[in-house]
């Protein structure tokens, strides 16, 4: 028992730092190399898992070579687009200038559905508001709105918005992020003043975002009991 809660731990944790080495892709973002090595990466460490007679090193070796191959693979498509694009394929056009290509959606074998779905979740609800549509190399969809369809900015009516910086949370459920203060240029002194002026306790704290000119918002805590 000892023995296998030992062997799944090590595992565990090989696994974590070979997905670690090889980026920090959400699923959705993979490219087809990635997602390869990550689905063999899982099924391989499941084996030594299960099997507590098998050597683990039988199951770390592989799992070793897989990402030391993905990091070689992936420098050399850094390197050479060719490459990249005989790996990963090469962004495809569905919606050109208005247009919808439909050899390109039925090479992609992509259905009007599931055009339709993915520019709603683009905020696409009408296909002739969309100029362009690009299916990338990971799957995913961009698109770009005709003219008239765009939403209108600030620089479109001549505004000069104050330019704020970066929000960030500083104070996560009364804990100080020194990382997010320093993406703000905030130290932690600034912090604690601006808690002593408005006597509030750290730990009372559930969230405070903060950014560069030091507009902060304070969220407490509330009592759940």
């Amino acid at each position: 028992m000892i023995v296998s809660l030992v062997r799944t731990i090590l595992l565990y944790v090989v696994v974590i730092l070979a997905i670690r080495l090889m980026g920090k892709r959400q699923i959705s973002e993979l490219q087809t190399s990635e997602l390869v090595v990550t689905l063999l990466i899982s099924d391989i460490a499941s084996i030594p898992m299960q099997d507590s007679g098998m050597p683990i090193f039988t199951g770390l070796i592989p799992i070793i070579i897989l990402v030391v191959c993905e990091i070689v693979l992936s420098a050399l498509m850094l390197k050479n687009g060719k490459f990249r694009k005989f790996i990963c394929g090469r962004p495809v056009i569905i919606i050109n200038d208005g247009k919808i290509d439909q050899k390109a959606m039925k090479d992609l074998r992509m259905s009007t559905e599931d055009l339709s779905e993915q520019l709603r979740q683009l905020d696409a609800f009408n296909i002739e508001d969309v100029a362009f549509a690009i299916v990338e190399t990971n799957g995913k969809m961009s698109i770009m709105k005709k003219p008239s369809k765009q939403q209108v900015d600030a620089g479109m009516l001549g505004l000069n918005v104050p330019d704020n910086g970066l929000e960030t949370v500083v104070i996560s459920d009364g804990e100080i992020s020194d990382f997010s203060l320093s993406l703000c240029n905030l130290s932690e002194s600034w912090l604690k003043n601006i808690l002593k002026e408005k006597n509030i306790n750290i730990e009372d704290i559930f969230i405070m975002t903060a950014d560069k000119n030091k507009n902060f918002n304070i969220i407490k805590k509330e009592d759940l009991k």
